[in-house]
């Protein structure tokens, strides 16, 4: 399974404070991205899966709001985050 609970727990513990900070803003957004990036290798092979398209874009909107909020309220741990996952180009 693509985010079984070892996955979330090293992702958590890479961009949040520990594994177990499931709240973080940062941790959110990197389990975020990890989602949206499964979930665009498989619309890469099935195009005609709108459901998961639907829940891509869902994501994406979700991923920003965080984003949006991190940006207003600290904007270093933003840009740290934004570089760590390389979401900017």
């Amino acid at each position: 399974m693509y985010n079984s609970k070892e996955i979330k727990q090293d992702i958590f513990k890479k961009h949040g404070k520990s594994e177990k900070d499931t709240g973080s803003p940062e941790g959110q957004i990197a389990l975020f991205t990890h989602r949206i990036q499964h979930l665009s290798e498989h619309l890469k092979s099935n195009r005609k899966d709108f459901n998961t398209e639907r829940s891509l874009v869902r994501l994406v909107g979700k991923r920003r709001s965080i984003l949006d909020y991190l940006k207003s309220k600290d904007i270093e741990r933003y840009r740290s985050i934004v570089k760590k996952l390389g979401l900017r180009k």
